[in-house]
């Protein structure tokens, strides 16, 4: 049989797993095109501390069994470590450890019986696998019949604004659920909550899955931008280019899919699905220093007002040694990509959050700050509301032998390199069958 041209627009996560899957099959001729100059999407590596480290931060979960087994196939389990994790919460000025029951039972902006009554509700969330019944319902409304005002108050609304800024009340309860279920399954033995990273960071992983795309023949072109998909053939504009494929998986934003859709009548009730789903941008701002901030990884940023919604100590997961020694920290939002705060300049961003920093951190010295970085990420966050699941668009398109794959099809999971390679060996699957038939 003569070798199907397949063509994989986007370098993230779920284009070079469905990539690796395809190129492994003789039967395919693979081309990966990406419009930046990396691979890797929103776990993307860049030098820090003699290193690489991710544009956002991430970590793995007990319970992200697909990219686990993944690494096991690569060979890169030897560079995969289970830290312990630790949270806290920002709230009425002060950071209130949150790592155990009995910090929440402490923990003081909460009433006692706002306390209880979120326990129970994480722990029925924790056992609860039928979370069907969840999707029609809000996250706020169902949260706030089950913890109550104050819990609400102090806990789940300021992280829902924060998440997704003025959709906070629009949220489906079932995303909430799998948020919930996953992270109180992602405990080893009954103990303290484990996160996975990888020495070298994620960046591992792709360099291993680029390594092996290369020796499978597949052609990689970055910096390579698809402008336009054809009405009557099976080829795309890349660059100003034709290129020809038998079949393509489009792994970007539904939105952006929607904007390379040829201009067809019969088209147009697809494209307006696929811009029905909204998005939020995202800002990171990495910085090293040799000061420490305390001993939690993570802390939610709950007080009314906060201009960010987590700060992150990465170094207090991973030792300060795999980075020379230096403290390495996040600080992130999820804005509105045409808001204000989501276009200030990296200096009135940095002046901004720095500036609040004390708040926090009240012996913060930005003077003893090394180097900083500021990533931004237009389309991070899609907003799951209760009409969601009719949102939701096929891995088969309308375009003849193109197919789509992203993060807005793993509902009610929330993103992450986990679903990503699960939705590439999805997809790869889908192509396979196709091609037998």
């Amino acid at each position: 049989m003569e070798a199907r041209s397949l063509l994989i627009v986007g370098g993230g996560i779920t284009g070079l797993t469905a990539a690796l899957r395809l190129s492994a099959d003789r039967n395919f001729s693979v081309t990966l095109v990406e419009s930046s100059d990396h691979l890797g999407g929103l776990a993307a590596g860049f030098p820090l501390c003699g290193t690489s480290l991710e544009r956002t931060y991430h970590h793995l979960f007990l319970t992200d069994t697909a990219i686990l087994d993944l690494v096991t196939e690569l060979g890169l389990k030897e560079k995969l470590i289970w830290c312990d994790s630790s949270m806290g919460i920002f709230r009425n000025g002060k950071i209130h450890p949150f790592r155990t029951p009995q910090d929440l039972l402490r923990f003081p902006p909460c009433s006692l019986a706002g306390r209880l009554r979120t326990g129970l509700a994480a722990l029925y969330l924790k056992y609860q696998k039928n979370w069907r019944g969840l999707t029609r319902q809000t996250a706020h409304a169902w949260m706030t019949r089950a913890c109550g005002t104050s819990a609400m108050e102090s806990i789940w609304t300021p992280l829902l604004k924060g998440k997704f800024d003025r959709h906070f009340d629009r949220v489906s309860m079932a995303w909430l659920w799998a948020r919930i279920h996953i992270r109180a399954n992602s405990r080893s033995g009954g103990g303290g909550e484990k996160l996975g990273y990888f020495r070298g960071g994620f960046n591992v992983v792709t360099a291993a899955v680029e390594k092996q795309l290369r020796e499978n023949g597949v052609a990689i072109r970055t910096g390579a931008v698809v402008e336009q998909f054809s009405a009557t053939e099976r080829t795309v504009v890349v660059n100003g280019q034709s290129v020809p494929f038998d079949f393509c998986v489009f792994t970007g934003p539904s939105p952006a899919f929607a904007r390379l859709l040829p201009a067809q009548e019969s088209l147009k009730p697809y494209a307006v699905k696929l811009q029905s789903i909204d998005y939020l941008g995202a800002v990171c701002l990495v910085f090293t220093s040799d000061q420490s901030l305390g001993d939690i990884y993570w802390v939610n940023v709950n007080e009314p007002g906060a201009p960010f919604l987590v700060f992150i100590q990465h170094t207090n997961l991973v030792d300060k040694s795999c980075y020379g020694g230096k403290h390495v920290y996040y600080v992130g939002a999820y804005l509105p990509p045409d808001g204000e705060r989501y276009t200030l300049s990296d200096e009135a961003l940095t002046k901004l959050w720095f500036g609040y920093l004390p708040k926090l951190f009240p012996g913060f010295d930005a003077a003893r700050v090394e180097e900083k970085h500021i990533f931004r990420f237009r389309a991070a966050q899609h907003i799951v509301d209760t009409d969601y699941e009719k949102k939701i668009p096929e891995y088969r398109t309308p375009l003849p032998g193109v197919f789509l794959a992203n993060f807005s099809q793993i509902f009610p999971e929330d993103r992450g390199t986990n679903f990503a390679v699960r939705e590439g060996i999805k997809i790869a699957g889908l192509i396979l069958g196709d091609l037998r038939r």
